[in-house]
């Protein structure tokens, strides 16, 4: 039989020719996936925008050293205690919270959460998207609950540094500085002390737990404690019920005992305000 002979140079051509069949189906899927209209070169065009965004906040730092500069005051005595004695301005977020909460919640607590709650957060967030561009749509609650939070902490720093005076006495600008405000007659109280006093309850133990003594206002207290974190994690689960489904069990309980702690400091300090209650719950231990 005539056998027939084959070409080395016709396999080459037709392996050529796979190979680019191959890339050119690579190609075209990579590019319907990302999409040449979505993707720029870092550099020029990132390192630009992170130049000018640099040059733009080093202007409005040198304004501000330049319009207030930071006061140089006499050197440090033993025998001379200035008034106020203000911390660092990035302590005085924590130095503002010790007026609205215990010592140790504001200062050991409080901070504690913060930095472990933004540790988690890569952890606890399994949204894919929003990684490598800047976007609010797909990350709404993520961008809303850390701009809150980051809202929050700079209006602490912000009152302390320019609203606390003598005291740390409340002082608006046009206040004078040097003059002592007027001692107010504002006496705090503690929450189940109003309970007791509207609703008429009396303060026979309902129970006792070694030296912990607890009375019906007491109760009311831990309810009203204990039931804003039970709403606050029913609420979620019952209505937003993806938002629950797409971070499971775990992660949803971490996300939202952090989401409502960080809600809660505010609300403490209207209450503190508004009605000049001093703790919403009492114990041996603690004071919330």
């Amino acid at each position: 039989m005539p056998q027939k002979s084959v070409n080395p140079g016709s396999m080459e051509i037709k392996i050529d020719k796979k190979s680019d069949d191959l890339l050119a189906r690579i190609k075209k899927t990579a590019l319907k996936k990302i999409g040449p209209e979505d993707t720029v070169l870092v550099w020029p065009n990132l390192v630009y925008l992170e130049l000018i965004a640099m040059m733009f906040a080093l202007a409005i730092l040198l304004f501000l050293c330049l319009y207030s500069p930071a006061p140089l005051e006499e050197l440090a005595s033993a025998d001379t205690t200035p008034n106020p004695t203000k911390a660092p301005w990035y302590f005085l977020g924590l130095q503002e919270l010790l007026v609205f909460f215990d010592p140790w919640l504001a200062g050991v607590v409080l901070p504690s959460l913060i930095m472990v709650g933004l540790i988690l957060i890569p952890y606890i967030d399994p949204n894919p998207k929003g990684k490598g561009y800047y976007t609010f749509s797909e990350r709404k609650f993520s961008v809303i609950g850390f701009s809150f939070g980051l809202a929050l902490w700079y209006i602490l720093i912000v009152v302390g540094v320019w609203f606390r005076g003598l005291d740390w006495s409340w002082y608006w600008p046009w206040d004078d500085p040097h003059m002592h405000q007027p001692a107010g007659a504002v006496k705090l109280v503690d929450l189940q002390v109003i309970l007791q006093s509207t609703l008429g309850l009396s303060e026979t133990p309902v129970a006792t737990l070694g030296r912990y003594v607890v009375s019906m206002a007491n109760l009311i207290t831990w309810g009203i404690f204990v039931g804003y974190y039970a709403i606050g994690f029913a609420i979620p689960f019952l209505i937003f019920r993806n938002f629950y489904n797409k971070l499971g069990f775990v992660r949803y309980n971490l996300t939202m005992f952090f989401f409502l702690s960080m809600l809660g400091v505010p609300m403490k300090i209207f209450l503190r305000l508004l009605a000049d209650i001093k703790y919403v719950l009492v114990t041996p231990w603690f004071n919330i």
